[in-house]
């Protein structure tokens, strides 16, 4: 009897040894027609569905842990063009939670937005990427994002309060749905905007919390785990919009703990009629405060090599929590007067009371800026 080359090595009743050759048997694909069939045949997506994804176009704003799932996914179910903008390089700490990059990434600091397309583009090669390296302010948002067609949906990948009320503000200004979503620690939630259907998330969170007791991953570290669960249900509702954008869905937030495997969702149909929201700044008021760059804070050269300061943010600090809370993670000095960080060697951070900041030693305003988001929240 000839024997089936596939087992010419591995003889089929025992477990392969070490040094034996593992077969390759090299798969022929032809064409890529059944690549979404798992997908089409869910209810409410179908052909027709699969097709509507096809022609979306999304922006993912961070390529974070939260942005770096989402990517993944949308590439994966076949979202035709996808936009990303990233801030920030690949480091070492990233790798345990941000799952398109790998050490080469980290070792060679590449940026995540090149790093993120190129991992996409080999996930699926039908897909048009476009990567920025940039740090999303009010006066580069509408013309990174809209610039060149109003795109289907954001999703924010970011990691500071400011950034996603500026998301807010632009996706109610233009109607854009913006899917929300935030993780720290073991702790996640998720929220879908669509202006003009529901709140905003000024309606819901009508400040931003600016007082730098807010914990960041940087301080409080965060478990991959948690960051999965967010970015799916971020993906799962981009999704949904794409391919049922008329559906009629309450509004919700959902919130998890894992350390307590607690789960819920909050309604939020009282924010949902007009007269509910006819106090919010944004989607009533139509005051885009963070778009216009009213309520952004500009960072001041300082004179010497590589030192910003970063503004007040509008509310002070308490100098002893901020020390507290950073000590575990980066070596501190604190007095009555300021605290001062050091997030590595050659930088150096300084933070007073009114929430002002002066760094020294970075290479320009957008990695002073990540760094006060890091160790002092937004």
């Amino acid at each position: 009897m000839e024997q089936n080359p596939l087992f010419a090595t591995l003889e089929i009743n025992r477990r392969p040894r070490r040094g034996d050759a593992v077969p390759y048997v090299p798969l022929h694909v032809t064409d890529s027609a059944d690549r979404y069939s798992r997908q089409e045949i869910l209810p409410g997506i179908g052909k027709g569905g699969q097709e509507l994804l096809g022609r979306s176009h999304a922006v993912v704003i961070g390529c974070g842990a939260l942005g770096c799932g989402v990517i993944d996914q949308l590439a994966r179910a076949g979202v035709g063009k996808l936009t990303i903008v990233d801030r920030d390089v690949v480091e070492w700490s990233n790798l345990q939670r941000q799952t398109l990059f790998d050490e080469e990434d980290a070792r060679t600091g590449q940026p995540k937005a090149v790093a993120a397309r190129r991992r996409a583009i080999a996930i699926n090669s039908t897909l048009a990427i476009s990567a920025h390296i940039a740090d999303l302010t009010h006066e580069n948002a509408e013309s990174l994002i809209i610039a060149h067609g109003k795109p289907d949906l954001i999703l924010d990948g970011t990691d500071n309060l400011e950034t996603r009320y500026l998301l807010n503000d632009l996706a109610v200004k233009h109607g854009i749905p913006l899917v929300y979503g935030g993780v720290i620690a073991r702790r996640g939630m998720q929220m879908t905007i669509r202006p003009g259907r529901g709140p905003c998330l000024r309606c819901v969170f009508p400040e931003p919390s600016s007082n730098g007791e807010a914990e960041t991953c940087d301080t409080a570290g965060v478990l991959g785990a948690a960051v999965a669960i967010v970015s799916s249900l971020q993906a799962a509702a981009g999704i949904e919009l794409v391919v049922n954008p008329d559906r009629e869905t309450k509004p919700c937030l959902i919130e998890f703990d894992l350390a307590s495997t607690r789960f819920r969702t909050i309604d939020l149909s009282a924010y949902s009629d007009s007269a509910s929201r006819a106090e919010c700044i944004c989607c009533a008021k139509r005051r885009y405060e963070f778009l216009s760059g009213e309520r952004t804070r500009p960072a001041a050269t300082l004179c010497g090599r590589g030192s910003f300061q970063i503004p007040a943010a509008g509310s002070r600090i308490d100098l002893s929590r901020l020390a507290s809370k950073v000590a575990p993670v980066a070596p501190v000095t604190a007095n009555e007067f300021f605290v001062r960080i050091a997030p590595r060697p050659g930088v150096e951070m300084t933070v007073f009371a009114d929430a002002r900041a002066v760094v020294r030693g970075t290479a320009n305003e957008g990695e002073a800026r990540a760094l006060y988001d890091r160790y002092v929240g937004a």
